[in-house]
């Protein structure tokens, strides 16, 4: 087992959702929580959900913009993962990740 009691040799499934109110900004909610469960200020900053997709999440699989492994490690501690925009603008995100 890893830090944090995560056993990190299973997959875990999750939903990911859009906010309405932010650009590029995402969540990550462990597949038995749902979006009322999350704290007020949470539910409100982050605006009504947009369903994007399920997705199962496990070590070693790669996501655009974040470690798989503090996801899961997010999920498993609060139930839920908030990924915000990146720091650069996305032109030069795209332009680093292909040089």
């Amino acid at each position: 087992m890893a830090s944090g009691g995560l056993d990190f040799s299973v997959t875990t499934l999750c939903k990911v959702y859009r906010s309405g109110k932010r650009a590029e900004t995402y969540l990550y909610l462990a597949h038995d929580r749902e979006f009322e469960d999350l704290p007020d200020d949470l539910r409100r900053t982050f605006g009504v959900p947009e369903f994007v997709m399920h997705l199962r999440l496990a070590p070693g699989r790669r996501l655009a913009r974040v470690a798989v492994e503090q996801v899961l490690a997010a999920l498993g501690k609060q139930g839920y993962f908030l990924q915000l925009p990146p720091e650069l603008p996305i032109e030069e995100e795209i332009a680093r990740r292909l040089s």
